[in-house]
Order: structure tokens, then C-alpha cells, then sequence
């Protein structure tokens, strides 16, 4: 009996085990998986991204000059399940007074966004973006220049806290909400993204630490 008992026991473990595993997905495993997994979309010249070692950990650098590329990763999130996106950024400078909200002024020194995949419906895909903005306020708004279908939100702005890693966290399931107006089950990608093409600047920025959460 006592035997039965211990496998019980551990059979349960595992699964609870399993459990708290599942409620934390990594999308930036850079330490063990490097960038496979993440692709490159340009848009006007290619921003450089590699992987370097930074305060003992693997991050990844973006150095734009301008130009304009994403890294992206097709992963499908269940927000019932893990509803939080949280990350680490650091900027080393900001892109002055340019107007983010002008096509002339769409540049940001760092970026991380979320995709919904209008599959055949190409018109319907939307992206959630947020920006450490060169002037904007914290907590600013605002429809992409380009794009209705993306939408903008200031998390970091200008010189305050440059230089420092800063971690954020977000409900994406709330957020897409406030600026779509649309309760959002799955997304289907993710991306990271440094571009100074419009502005003709330059920009260096780190990224480290991406992953869903539950809580």
C-alpha cells in the first residue's frame, strides 16, 4: 500500500508540476535556443540584431540606422491561460521631438508587440503595440500612422529611465479592449521591433525576458 501510496503521490507532483510549467511560456529562451524560431520583416532597411552577453545574461541588441525591421515569432497564446505579457527593455536614447503620430515621425527606439492573424482576411490582421516613445506621455494612445488596424501605447517616454533595464508587464486581453473595443481569446505572434527610418536617426536597444504569464 505504502508503494501506491509514494506513486500517487508523485504521479500528483508531476502533474502540479506540469500545471505551474504551463502557466509560464517563454518566447525568448536566447541562453538555449538563440533566435531560432524568430524571423526578420523589413520595411525599409534592415535594424541589426544580434545576441550578445549583458549583465551575464543573453539579450538581444537592436542597432537602427535608419532603417526599419521587426523580429517576429509565430507563437498562438490562449489568454484565457496566460493573459500577461512581461519583458525587459533598455534604451539608450530616444529619437527627440519627432511627431510619433505623423508617418514622418512613426519611429520608436523600442518597441514589442503582439500580432492577431487575420489569415486569409489579411485586412483583418491587428497589432498591439508597445513603445518607449521619444516624447509622448506615459499611458498616451493613439492609432498607428500607417495602419488603423494597429494601435499605440506608450509604456516609457523620453530620457526618464535611460539606460536602465525596465520591466513591464501587460494584460493583453484588457489592453486589446481599451483600444479596439474587442474582447480578444488568442494572438497569434509576437515581435520586437527598433526603427528610425522616417526620423532618419539612430537608435541602440535591448531586449531580454519575454514570456506570457498567468498572473
Amino acid at each position: 500500500m505504502k508503494a501506491r501510496h509514494d506513486f500517487i503521490v508523485l504521479v500528483c507532483a508531476a502533474f502540479f508540476t506540469l500545471c505551474v510549467q504551463a502557466e509560464t511560456i517563454s518566447v525568448s529562451q536566447f541562453d538555449s535556443e538563440g533566435l531560432t524560431g524568430w524571423f526578420e520583416k523589413s520595411f525599409s532597411g534592415k535594424t541589426r540584431y544580434t545576441l550578445i552577453e549583458k549583465n551575464n545574461t543573453r539579450v538581444l541588441m537592436a542597432e537602427s540606422k535608419s532603417a526599419a525591421s521587426a523580429l517576429y515569432k509565430k507563437v498562438r497564446i490562449d489568454l484565457d491561460i496566460t493573459p500577461y505579457l512581461n519583458w525587459d527593455w533598455l534604451v539608450t536614447k530616444h529619437l527627440g521631438n519627432i511627431n510619433e503620430q505623423r508617418k514622418e515621425g512613426d519611429d520608436y527606439p523600442a518597441r514589442v508587440y503582439v500580432i492577431i492573424d487575420g489569415g486569409i482576411f489579411f485586412w483583418k490582421t491587428r497589432a498591439l503595440n508597445y513603445v518607449w516613445s521619444s516624447n509622448q506621455a506615459k499611458g498616451t494612445t493613439w492609432p498607428n500612422a500607417y495602419s488603423d488596424n494597429a494601435r499605440m501605447l506608450a509604456l516609457q517616454s523620453g530620457s526618464a529611465n535611460r539606460g536602465e533595464w525596465v520591466s513591464e508587464k501587460r494584460n493583453i486581453r484588457d489592453d486589446f479592449q481599451q483600444l479596439f473595443g474587442e474582447d480578444l481569446r488568442y494572438i497569434d505572434g509576437i515581435a520586437v521591433m527598433t526603427d528610425t527610418d522616417n526620423s532618419q536617426g539612430q537608435a541602440l536597444t535591448y531586449y531580454r525576458h519575454l514570456f506570457f504569464s498567468s498572473d
